[in-house]
């Protein structure tokens, strides 16, 4: 008698193209840009906190953490949103909107993302940086999500402090307290995030309009809104070097200074032209991508900071 057990049929090529459209479908709910920007703040600020390489696997555990806790965020912001983005162009192709992941699994997949995230920053790194990662996606989903982003011009202002909890996050981790280095870093990105989110929120403005979504830079004149980011621009500037007596290095006072002078240059740039009603799209644009390549200037040389020399104030 033959016992040999037929062998399992093959997946077909369609099945493994169905999981695999899932699955970039699933990825696509986390918002992998933003947390890519997410992670470029918290290695840094992990190095500085440290005077060195932390640990691997603390470096793991919150990275991991962190990752999976944006994700979590940005799943539940496209499942609150879902009736807004089939109104604007930006995000008509979202995975909730073209149908490819229902409501109910994307609201499972959130809570799933931010459990695990949780457990694995308070048992890989500390119960603070575990609670802060609670924090941050309480101030992404019910603050700026819920409350703020359709009640009021002002909602990436004080929602954007969802998206400087990773510093205090990587500080906690390593030091297991929130101290002021860490709180200068999260005001860095909390004065950063209005100039860089205005000029992108011009370029969509039809679409916030249709989607009734008062962002500053959609309902305002460009004037007004050029003035909001030249401040900001100058206040991000002035607060990134509060970090030099906290203990910053010539590598980041340098990168500073330079790239604060630049950003306040473009910032003015985009003023002048939008005095001038010559301001197109492109130009905001430029705005956007470069406030993007100033904070990653700004945090590499962060990390870079402690192999090279003492702290500029000694």
């Amino acid at each position: 008698m033959n016992t040999q057990q037929a062998p399992a049929p093959a997946r077909s090529p369609q099945a493994r193209q169905g999981f695999g459209r899932k699955a970039k479908a699933y990825l696509a709910l986390t918002k992998p840009r933003v947390i890519e920007l997410l992670l470029v703040t918290t290695l840094p600020t992990m190095i500085f906190a440290q005077g060195g390489f932390p640990p691997v696997g603390l470096i793991l555990a919150t990275m991991v953490g962190g990752a999976l806790a944006a994700g979590s965020a940005g799943a539940f912001n496209c499942y609150i949103d879902r009736d807004i983005d089939k109104l604007m162009h930006r995000t008509e192709n979202r995975p909730l909107v073209t149908g490819e992941v229902t409501p109910r699994e994307a609201l499972v997949f959130s809570w799933i993302l931010g459990v695990v995230a949780i457990a694995v920053l308070w048992l890989g790194a500390n119960p603070l940086a575990g609670m802060l990662g609670v924090a941050a996606i309480f101030l992404y989903v019910v603050v700026y999500t819920l409350v703020l982003k359709r009640r009021t011009s002002q909602n990436i202002v004080w929602g954007g402090a969802a998206g400087c909890m990773p510093v205090l996050i990587a500080w906690a981790a390593v030091t297991n307290a929130v101290e002021w280095p860490a709180v200068v870093l999260f005001l860095i990105i909390f004065l950063w995030t209005p100039p860089h989110y205005w000029p992108l929120s011009m370029k969509y403005s039809d679409d916030y309009n249709a989607a009734n979504v008062p962002m500053l830079g959609a309902i305002a004149g460009a004037r007004a809104v050029s003035v909001q980011v030249v401040l900001y621009a100058w206040a991000m500037a002035a607060c990134s070097l509060l970090l030099i007596p906290a203990g910053a290095g010539w590598v980041y006072t340098v990168a500073a200074v330079a790239g604060g002078a630049w950003f306040i240059r473009e910032s003015h740039r985009l003023h002048s032209l939008a005095h001038r009603g010559e301001l197109h799209p492109k130009a905001a644009m430029k705005v956007f991508h470069g406030s993007i390549s100033y904070l990653t200037v700004l945090f590499l040389a962060l990390a870079i900071d402690p192999f090279v020399g003492p702290a500029v104030l000694g």
